[in-house]
């Protein structure tokens, strides 16, 4: 065995970011949606595991044969697993980084570096390179393509077992519009309201969607907070209201309409990481919905 060669490496992940630039500096690739596996060979040993540890040897046993028939008698590849689970020909194991490579230890060398190390090892189906993206604006081929997103890499970063900056996840944004049942008081310096509390129509329902805290500069601020004070209520208008907040907040008419960016619904129904584009004057409040995506 390789001298100090690990049963374990913490994977490293990607910080969510709304940041969009492209430098000499930093590299992207493709955001996978598949499972993230990091594949150790000790010399025709195999262990494929999970970000959780979990061994997927059983359910991959294709990339398992072909990691196998790499001439390195140690590795320790990081990648995604796309594909049918326990299927020999219809699965890959798309491999972005190279951590370990016979008796070196390669975490602690520049991204650039360990590509380059890649780049040596010869995979062949189901084994692929994950390719670098070299459009000036990766991010919108992502969503043009429908893809998930990017991440962006800085070229010099060593391999963190942590989430790290040096890593950047660039989700692809949905954006509808949706109507404005209230908002919370300002905290600290900030003036007008803390944030909108938006809804759709749902039937006869008004539902909750969650709370747009982002996306405001302070002159918007103000006039938002003195359009929604002429149209105050006293009780929520909200008629399904799940995680409504009753503190510090205020209640208006639903008659403005505006435009949200979000990365996506979460589970409960709510808007995850959203952020106010604008305001919709053209669109009548009864003819939101929850757009299908």
């Amino acid at each position: 065995m390789a001298k100090g060669f690990p049963d374990w490496l913490e994977p490293m992940a990607a910080t969510l970011t709304r940041e969009r630039f492209s430098t000499p500096d930093w590299i992207f690739e493709r955001k996978l949606d598949g499972i993230r596996l990091l594949a150790f060979k000790r010399g025709p040993t195999v262990e494929l595991l999970s970000r959780n540890r979990l061994s997927q040897n059983a359910a991959y046993p294709g990339v398992v044969e072909a990691v196998a028939g790499l001439p390195a008698h140690h590795l320790i590849l990081d990648g995604e697993a796309l594909g049918v689970w326990g299927s020999r020909g219809s699965l890959g194991y798309h491999v972005f980084d190279l951590l370990w490579c016979n008796d070196r230890d390669l975490t602690g060398l520049p991204l650039d570096e360990r590509y380059a190390e890649l780049s040596r090892l010869e995979l062949s189906s189901p084994l692929h390179r994950v390719e670098r993206l070299v459009e000036p604006a990766p991010w919108e081929r992502a969503c043009r393509e429908g893809w998930e997103g990017v991440i962006a890499k800085r070229r010099d970063s060593q391999y963190e077992h942590r989430r790290s900056p040096h890593w950047l996840k660039m989700k692809c944004e949905a954006s509808q519009e949706l109507v404005v049942g209230g908002f919370t008081d300002p905290r600290g310096k900030r003036v007008g309201l803390g944030a909108l509390l938006v809804g759709y129509y749902e039937g006869d329902d008004f539902v909750f969607a969650g709370k747009v805290g982002t996306g405001f500069d302070e002159k918007l601020l103000r006039e938002l907070r003195a359009r929604l004070d002429g149209l105050r209520l006293e009780h929520p208008p909200f008629t399904r209201a799940e995680g409504l907040p009753r503190i510090h907040a205020h209640w208006a008419k639903p008659e403005v309409v505006v435009q949200v960016a979000f990365m996506e619904w979460t589970a409960h129904g709510k808007l995850r990481h959203p952020r106010l584009l604008g305001i919709r004057e053209d669109k009548q409040p009864r003819a939101v919905i929850r757009e299908v995506t």
